[in-house]
């Protein structure tokens, strides 16, 4: 016998149909519905947790101090804390940074009283930052179990590493804040003292 090869396209689009209803049909496992809970109610923590700045960064840094004592009480892991300094201070720059560098084809950031207000864009804004950091801090501290990750270092050598590191990251990010006149605060529009009169130019 013969099969027409429309019989045959119809009864392939429909298995594909029945196979689509049968995934649709399938119930998630107990691991998918446990996992999508603690997802839901970390972003709800998370969305809670933008408005509170300084509650968000002074639990960083008791993450922190106590990363940094458990390092010390153990005498190891250095070159995770180390890994941990750079990716802070990777971090930390992009915090201070533009989000559109003046020195590429981008619009200028203000540089005079005249100049309509902009508020300063970050490349990391405030609250990615601090997430980001507080991972990276979480991080290191799991590693800390692991022996795996406990490379023999000499770890004054890496102190002063990070330190010079710091030292010219800094100063080529502050002549770069001179060079375009800018600074990573925004303080808001000016305002004006009571009585002060404001001369409008006439056309």
């Amino acid at each position: 016998t013969v099969i027409e090869p429309e019989v045959l396209a119809g009864h392939e689009h429909g298995g594909r149909a029945f196979s689509r209803m049968k995934a649709f049909d399938e119930k998630p496992t107990v691991a998918e519905v446990v996992s999508s809970g603690i997802a839901q109610k970390l972003q709800q923590l998370l969305d809670r947790s933008t408005v509170h700045i300084l509650p968000r960064w002074l639990g960083f840094a008791v993450c922190l101090a106590l990363y940094g004592l458990r390092v010390y009480i153990i005498q190891g892991w250095f070159i995770v804390t180390y890994g941990l300094g750079i990716f802070l201070l990777n971090n930390f720059i992009g915090f201070l940074s533009p989000q559109i560098d003046p020195d590429g084809d981008g619009p200028l950031l203000p540089t005079s009283t005249g100049d309509n207000f902009k508020p300063f864009s970050r490349r990391v804004p405030e609250f990615k930052f601090w997430y980001t950091s507080i991972k990276g801090v979480c991080t290191a501290f799991f590693m800390t179990f692991f022996s795996i990750f406990d490379v023999p270092v000499f770890w004054p050598i890496l102190l002063v590493y990070f330190f010079a590191l710091f030292f010219l990251t800094m100063k080529r990010q502050i002549k770069h804040m001179i060079k375009h006149e800018y600074v990573p605060w925004s303080w808001g529009k000016k305002s004006y003292a009571p009585g002060r009169q404001v001369h409008k130019i006439r056309k």
